[in-house]
């Protein structure tokens, strides 16, 4: 028995408490009983279905995915208390003996324990079964088995859980597409010898309550399979801003990987003014696969689409990121324009990056740019085009317009000569 008890303990400190879990109790267990096959099930409309099974050698007899009618096996009749959880000899029980079950397997042995949710209501049954009568099973062997049910109660309840939680993200951020519940802003990106922008980023705001960041909107979507439905909604909303905007400049969108590889963003592209729209991929996205996605690029940026890579500097496989993607603009993330101008670290990453852009023929824009003195500086290393809050908040589609009509292009022009900004 302390062999076993070092089992059970190496049994829920090993693994990643999921299936693994569940399968290392059934095979303990089996093992420990001494009994062919042990198995956990649901109860499925009217079905028991086997969700996980250990049975080595007997695979072709039972395995995950089948299922039998609960009017043919004993679960029922368990969790009801017309025949009990442990059963040594099947023989000894007539109700056993007259289902079709105990001879079609044979069952000689059996012990259920019944798994039940949370909420009292019936999930399933975890078992073990022998073709052969086994009389030396004994009350501390059925206490064993409910130790297991236990823990693997414990697990399904958990499963149940972040299965319910993930229909909840699925259904809010479903929701969320259907009714276009998001805002779209503008932020200007200038260059510092013009004095209008010469495009804006657009950005996404979530309207749902509570306020969460668009990041974990996103993230949520991407969580539940809607990933890249939610960004190519937010990126069809946000294109009909050609519609309004007197922009001769570009219009940039941030997508994951996965979103420029669908099959449905050429198409969605394809009505609008291709060579001013710009694909902005963060550099801390993972891409799974380089080819298909430098395919997918190809194919955009052979139609005037260009690609900027955001945020360059703030992850670690920054140089490869960019050297695998060969894009047409870099965007220095702000966490190197922050206090570039007092920062002689981040000075040298951001320079780094600079001479990189010119030695590569690529535009770089600065990213995050809040202060006079991280402007002045950033224009003396070399940077001609940037973003921020010095030099223009997010602002919604009237605000973007406004901006960009003569009368407030004069006032604007004067008002950052006057700080310096331009």
């Amino acid at each position: 028995m302390k062999n076993f008890a070092k089992t059970l303990i190496n049994t829920i400190s090993t693994g990643d408490e999921d299936s693994y879990l569940i399968d290392k109790a059934l095979e303990t267990v089996r093992a420990h009983l001494g009994m062919e096959i042990a198995y956990l099930t649901e109860f499925v409309d009217g079905d028991s279905v086997f969700r996980q099974v250990s049975a080595p050698g007997l695979e072709n007899v039972l395995k995950p995915g089948d299922k039998i009618s609960l009017q043919e096996v004993y679960c029922m009749h368990i969790l009801e208390g017309r025949l009990p959880e442990m059963m040594p000899d099947t023989s000894d029980f007539p109700l056993a003996m007259s289902m079709s079950v105990t001879s079609d397997l044979p069952i000689g042995s059996h012990v259920s324990i019944p798994i039940k949710r949370r909420d009292g209501s019936a999930y399933g049954s975890f078992c073990c079964l022998s073709t052969k009568p086994n009389k030396s099973l004994n009350e501390r062997d059925l206490e064993t088995m409910r130790l297991f049910a236990d823990l693997v109660s414990h697990q399904v309840n958990k499963k149940l859980q972040i299965s319910s939680e993930l229909e909840e993200k699925r259904a809010r951020i479903r929701n969320v597409i259907d009714t276009g519940d998001f805002t779209l802003v503008y932020q200007p990106i200038w260059d510092f010898s013009q004095p209008d922008p010469v495009g804006f980023e657009t950005l996404c705001r979530f309207n749902g309550q509570p306020y969460r960041t668009p990041d974990l909107w996103f993230g949520d979507a991407a969580e539940t399979g809607l990933g890249v439905e939610l960004e190519l909604a937010v990126v069809k909303k946000a294109l009909e801003a050609f519609h309004t905007l007197p922009l001769t400049g570009s219009l940039s969108f941030n997508l994951s990987p996965e979103a420029i590889t669908s099959d449905r963003l050429p198409d969605l592209l394809s009505k609008w003014p291709l060579d001013r729209i710009v694909l902005e991929i963060t550099e801390h996205s993972q891409v799974a696969d380089y080819d298909l996605l430098c395919s997918s690029l190809a194919r955009l940026r052979a139609t005037g689409v260009k690609l900027a890579v955001d945020d360059a500097g703030a992850g670690y496989a920054s140089l490869r990121h960019i050297i695998k993607l060969a894009p047409d603009i870099i965007k220095l993330d702000m966490t190197l324009t922050r206090d570039v101008n007092t920062d002689k670290a981040r000075r040298s990453l951001a320079t780094a990056l600079i001479f990189f852009a010119r030695e590569t023929g690529t535009s770089l824009v600065a990213e995050g740019i809040e202060t006079q003195g991280e402007l002045d500086t950033l224009k003396m290393l070399g940077v001609h085009k940037g973003q921020g809050y010095l030099l223009g908040r997010p602002m919604d589609l009237e605000k973007a317009c406004v901006l960009l009509t003569p009368e407030e292009l004069s006032l604007s022009v004067n008002g950052y000569a006057a700080s310096g900004n331009l």
